[in-house]
């Protein structure tokens, strides 16, 4: 007796539960063969969608179809077996090969002119069904992009709340891929350190693993994460209504670091204060080398011979630098003072900048609406459209980004470094290798070595702060207190307490 393979398929696993399922088109193949007295060998069971080209089962059954492994197939309809007329011409070749076809709904003798025919028509308007079907899909999800919301799945991160609802950002998985931008954008992890450093975080696949180098990269290289939507396969773009995980600023710099315009170095040898100290005649980094059980700092330019400095000087100098950033409590219930004066004022500036950004924005969107129009009316392509669209995109973005930090001052930016500056030695003393130099570069952006000489400069007020300290052994500490708030006034651009009297003694 000859046998036939049997062929079923639903495009999708709620088809396959309704409707038109995989036990349904089993059951009336079954009865088919038993009617017919044909013979099943093998089953190809298939939950894909026929308008796309390479199903994995369908490829399979034809090439042992071509090998004469069976001598035909039996398939529930036409439409089950190709909605693509390139697999409709591969059945169409088997069946001038003389291998048998039969379909169970419906009736056709595919040996004879009429039957190919006719089969030939069902095809065709199976796959002009899936044509129209799929521009529908596509109007849908377009109409809902504009509108602001993602119609696929929520990448990483994200929760999906249902149709025409902004994407939520993941209580345990959104801080995770947000600290993945903030590390790569420091430049000091190559993707694989990042991946690792991820899982030991706790972002894993389904089974446990870290995720793929590759999936890291796309995650840092999906603009969804800043705001933004866009259409790998068009490169159209659009503004989402979820909220961002990431600010533009940080996805830039992850972009450049990316795409080799900004290098992250990875390291061999992780040495305390690698890239921390500059040499003062040609501004590079000193190199850390270790000899004799020792770790020493040596700038290899060639027109800086002898720049070479000790670790442990180095960090002698830092404990020292940072333990006179501890202030007395008198001094600094005054400092507070100070601050928070400044922070009162400073908040009253903010409503008003509040407003005119608020404008920009306004702005942005009648140029947009402007845009629209223009592309419409045929005044410019679709090319230079989404261009400008994309541009006028990353100026809303950037302005969104400043409302978000105008509740932030520079006053209260100080008032947080001071506190840290209070706290910088035990910091120093109780951490480890990266806690330490977080604690440096919080306080400095890089130490200088001045031939075998190092040099600890501060940022503004720690160095003030330091003055201030080591006044308490030569002038009055009013003084230098006078001379702290004069630079407050000049860093912030506005003075503030002009009624009040911090001379000497006032």
């Amino acid at each position: 007796m000859k046998s036939y393979y049997a062929y079923i398929r639903v495009s999708t696993v709620k088809q396959g539960e309704h409707g038109s399922s995989l036990q349904e088109q089993r059951s009336a193949i079954e009865a088919f063969s038993r009617r017919e007295n044909l013979s099943i060998s093998g089953w190809f069971e298939e939950m894909e969608t026929a308008a796309k080209l390479g199903r994995s089962q369908f490829n399979k059954m034809v090439s042992e179809l071509e090998k004469g492994r069976a001598s035909g197939v039996i398939i529930h309809k036409i439409d089950r077996s190709a909605r693509n007329l390139k697999d409709w011409a591969r059945l169409g070749e088997l069946i001038d090969r003389g291998i048998e076809v039969h379909f169970v709904h419906d009736n056709l003798d595919l040996t004879t002119r009429g039957g190919r025919l006719a089969a030939d028509l069902q095809a065709v308007v199976a796959a002009d069904f899936i044509r129209n079907l799929r521009d529908e899909v596509r109007k849908g999800r377009l109409g809902r992009l504009k509108q602001g919301f993602w119609p696929m799945a929520a990448p990483i991160g994200y929760l999906d709340r249902g149709r025409a609802k902004a994407k939520e950002i993941d209580p345990h998985l959104g801080p995770l891929i947000r600290l993945a931008f903030e590390l790569y954008g420091t430049g000091r992890y190559s993707l694989h350190m990042l991946r690792a450093e991820l899982f030991e975080r706790g972002l894993r696949t389904a089974s446990g693993r870290a995720i793929p180098v590759g999936h890291t990269a796309r995650i840092l290289h999906n603009p969804f994460y800043k705001g933004i939507m866009r259409i790998g396969t068009t490169g159209e773009t659009f503004e989402g209504n979820h909220e961002p995980l990431v600010s533009s600023a940080l996805f830039d710099r992850v972009q450049d670091i990316l795409s080799g315009r900004l290098y992250p170095r990875t390291q061999i040898h992780r040495f305390l204060f690698r890239r921390l100290i500059r040499c003062e005649r040609c501004g590079r980094s000193l190199s850390g080398e270790r000899q004799k059980g020792n770790v020493y700092y040596r700038c290899h330019d060639l027109g800086c011979p002898g720049v070479s400095i000790a670790e442990w000087r180095i960090d002698e100098l830092v404990r020292t630098g940072l333990g006179l950033l501890r202030v007395d409590d008198g001094d600094v219930g005054d400092f507070r003072e100070v601050i928070q004066e400044g922070i009162a004022q400073e908040i009253a500036r903010v409503g008003e900048q509040a407003d005119g950004l608020s404008r920009d924005m306004a702005l942005i969107e009648q140029r947009m609406e402007r845009l629209t129009d223009a592309v419409l009316d045929g005044v410019i392509d679709k090319l230079t459209y989404d261009e400008r669209k994309a541009a006028m995109i990353a100026q809303k973005l950037a302005l969104q980004d400043r409302q978000r930090a105008g509740d932030w001052t520079k006053w209260q930016s100080i008032a947080e470094r001071f506190e840290l500056g209070l706290m910088a030695l035990r910091g120093y003393e109780i951490g480890d290798d990266d806690e330490k130099r977080d604690v440096i570069k919080s306080v400095s952006s890089n130490l200088i070595a001045r031939q075998k000489q190092p040099v600890f400069p501060m940022f503004f007020p720690f160095e003030d702060l330091r003055e201030w300290a080591i006044s308490s052994y030569g002038e009055p500490r009013r003084g230098a207190v006078r001379t702290f708030l004069l630079k407050l006034h000049q860093i912030i651009g506005r003075p503030i307490g002009e009624d009040r009297d911090y001379s000497p003694g006032g």
